[in-house]
């Protein structure tokens, strides 16, 4: 072929050429920015933008690209782990811990929980001058949570506290809950505070004269239950004994108890119920009170400061998951 002949193609080639080079390059996906990629190939928080040929708009592929690297292996530890019982969120912490982690105790009396997060952020300040971000900050991503079961017992008789209640209500009420309340031993019966008592009975001792109340037996709440009846509540009165503590309460106009006398009823009760399932029992005072309703009268039974025994129970069993993980505890809730 001669010269000629050669530059007279080339000449036609060259348009075709150019347009299929053209082409090729709109046509090509071009990468703007690359992962900076950890050792270990984990990608690093920083951009991966490629440049597509649709109008060459710009495609932020990062969550792919990090997708893709978690399908041979996760990245970092996430999820959140219930339990059943306390020892099992404290194996779980030992198991999975670090210098960061940290447990959280909400003593709600309604709902307790303890939370152990695994991940937790490093002590220290804020770092907002790295480029690459906080070195103390951490995902909060792993964690595990124990929700305190509350026993029936204590839902039995939170439930009712400071509710009236109907004469029958409270007798199938004591009667189902019976197993519940003990009768005061001889050192309360005698209502004075001694170095010969137990604590627990110095402390119902001292309740029942803070408030003028004399402590009675399940018996005597049984048979009131069964055998309290009237027949009109229109001249309600009831009496105090200032000194024992012990209450009447009269109707006018022949309405008595079934024997004709005013019925006498003492005005506090000793429970032993655990706070929470499966833990120890704690002895509570519960007030005894009854008022007019309409036409009728209504049984009020109160749990004399249950806080106290909630806190108790709740410290106790906080005390031994920080004990046996040997992790700091903040009361409260964790950052959500």
């Amino acid at each position: 072929m001669s010269d000629k002949t050669d530059t007279a193609a080339l000449r036609h080639e060259n348009p075709a050429e150019t347009m299929r080079d053209v082409m090729a390059t709109l046509g090509s996906a071009e990468c703007i920015a690359d992962p900076v990629v950890q050792e270990g190939g984990t990608p690093f928080n920083s951009p991966h933008l490629v440049s597509l040929p649709e109008k060459r708009r710009i495609e932020d592929v990062t969550s792919k690209h990090r997708d893709a690297a978690e399908y041979f292996k996760p990245a970092r530890r996430k999820g959140t782990a219930r339990f059943a019982d306390l020892q099992s969120i404290i194996a779980w912490a030992n198991r999975f811990k670090g210098d960061t982690s940290a447990l959280f105790a909400n003593p709600d009396m309604s709902a307790p929980t303890l939370t152990c997060i695994a991940d937790y952020h490093a002590a220290g300040a804020v770092d907002v001058t790295t480029a690459t971000g906080d070195a103390s900050a951490r995902h909060c991503h792993h964690r595990a949570i124990y929700d305190f079961p509350l026993s029936e017992e204590w839902k039995a008789w939170m439930g009712v506290s400071g509710e009236p209640l109907k004469k029958d209500n409270l007798g199938e009420f004591i009667e189902a809950q019976a197993k519940d309340i003990m009768d005061p031993s001889p050192a309360i019966l005698k209502g004075g505070v001694s170095d010969k008592n137990q604590p627990w009975e110095n402390r119902l001792i001292e309740t029942a004269q803070k408030i003028e109340g004399r402590y009675g037996q399940l018996t005597q709440l049984l048979a009131m239950s069964k055998q309290f009846q009237v027949h009109e509540t229109s001249n309600l009165t009831v009496k105090t004994n200032r000194d024992s503590g012990e209450q009447e309460i009269q109707f006018v106009n022949e309405h008595k108890a079934p024997d004709g006398k005013p019925l006498q009823i003492p005005n506090l009760i000793i429970i032993a119920i655990p706070v929470f399932m499966g833990g120890a029992l704690y002895r509570m005072p519960v007030r005894f009170r009854y008022r007019k309703q309409g036409g009728e009268v209504r049984f009020i039974l109160s749990i004399y400061n249950p806080e106290k025994a909630f806190e108790a129970a709740f410290k106790e069993a906080v005390e031994a998951a920080t004990t046996e993980t040997d992790l700091p505890t903040f009361m409260g809730t964790p950052e959500s």
